[in-house]
Parts: C-alpha cells; structure tokens; sequence
C-alpha cells in the first residue's frame, strides 16, 4: 500500500463533496466489489459511475448513434436525463439506473454494452456531462462514489481517495471467473486482450485519462480480500 504522488493542474472544484469517498481504479481490480461493501458498513450511498457510461451507451445503441461520431455522442450525454434510485442503505447494490424514465439496470452488463462502452465514455462532451451529474449527487453527501476519475476530477477535493489497482494477469483472471459465473464461454486470453484494450483506451483518453490522484491511497489488491481492502480504506478514514 502506498501514497502516489503525481504533479498537475488542480482540475474545477465541485461546489461541495462532504463525507465522500472517491475510489477509482482499472477494469476488475476489485473497486466495486469494495465500494458496495464499504458502503453498506457506514451506510452511505453507493455510486458506480461506470453504470452512467453504460446507460449512456445503451441509449446510444437503442437509437443506432455512430460510436465513432463524437459529436453526435455529446449531445446525446447532454440531453439525456438520467436518473439513478438509490437503493437502501443496507443494500447499495439495488440501485436503479434509468436514461429518459426508462430503466436499463438490467443491461448494463450485457456484453453488448461492455464492448461498446470505451467508445462512449473516451469522449469530453459525455464525460462533461456524466460529471455535472455526479457531482450533483455528491453534494448529498454520505457517498461512496466509484469510478475512473473521481479522485482527479470529479470530486479532486474528497477527504479521502483511493485507487485500487492489480496486475493485469489477475485482473483478467478476476474477470474470467465473473464472466464464467454468468455463462459466458470467453477464453482467458480473450478476456486478457479485452482488458488491455480497455486500459489503453482509459488510460490514453483526452479527457479523464486513468491515474491516481496526487494524494490518493493506492493499494495494490492482487493478494487482498475484498475484506481486506475494505479494511485498509477504513483505517486510511480513522487516521484522517
């Protein structure tokens, strides 16, 4: 476990992130998994930032947008009305994602909306819009909000981050087993080549690009439980 250090221009300060939690990391390296928990132990919202890209992306799919017409892409991310009904505290996971009062939840982790998704989400004028959003909702405060960018950008001034990271053997392998237990037939390999794509696409974007904030806790999960890392991210707010 450690603290990464990295130099920048602080991005725009949202207006308010009271008692937020801001845990970001790459494809399967365990941060929801670990948000939901954590979230249930204090008994605050959880939000999984990824599910907006996805209901952003099933909307896109539904009306035949060219994944690869970005302005096209923009101004369907800023004229979408998306909601997310939390679910209670005790159970985090029943939220409920809905794009113009329809609800998608069920579809968000149709392969279909997995392979299309890196396209939508690479894209500035979708990002600008997802994170208005999502700000929006920190400002509630009692969040748990997971993602690729809240600790740079979305909520820089989060009282505590964290980046949860694993090697990209057992990221893969993580994945496999996921997808494995929803009967799906990929091959590890393919799987493996997948998950580069995606890092490469995130981490390589204009926008948001993929990294830890300067003052993040970074915690390596490769031979961690989910517990585990639970454990450590609470330890990180006792100490702050």
């Amino acid at each position: 476990m450690t603290i990464e250090n990295e130099a920048g221009a602080a991005p725009e300060r949202p207006s308010s992130d009271a008692a937020s939690i801001a845990i970001d990391g790459p494809v399967a390296s365990g941060k929801s998994a670990v948000g939901s928990r954590l979230a249930r132990h204090l008994g605050y919202r959880l939000v999984d930032t990824g599910m907006m890209y996805r209901a952003i992306t099933c909307l896109a799919l539904d009306e035949g947008t060219d994944l690869h017409d970005e302005a096209a892409l923009e101004a369907l991310g800023a004229t979408a009305n998306i909601d997310i009904k939390p679910g209670p505290a005790g159970d985090p996971d029943a939220a409920r994602v809905l794009v113009n009062g329809s609800d998608v939840t069920g579809r968000l982790r149709s392969p279909e909306v997995g392979e299309a998704v890196s396209l939508v989400s690479r894209v500035p004028g979708v990002r600008r819009a997802m994170v208005a959003i999502q700000r929006e909702i920190a400002n509630e405060g009692r969040v748990v909000m997971v993602g690729r960018d809240i600790g740079t950008v979305v909520l820089p001034d989060a009282p505590l981050k964290a980046y949860l990271d694993a090697s990209a053997a057992e990221r893969a392998r993580r994945r496999h087993a996921e997808l494995q237990a929803a009967g799906r037939t990929e091959t590890l390999e393919v799987v493996g080549a997948e998950l580069a794509m995606r890092d490469d696409i995130d981490s390589k974007r204009d926008a948001s690009p993929l990294r830890p904030a300067h003052d993040a806790l970074v915690i390596d999960t490769d031979k961690m439980t989910i517990q585990q890392v639970v454990d450590a991210i609470l330890e990180a707010m006792s100490c702050s």
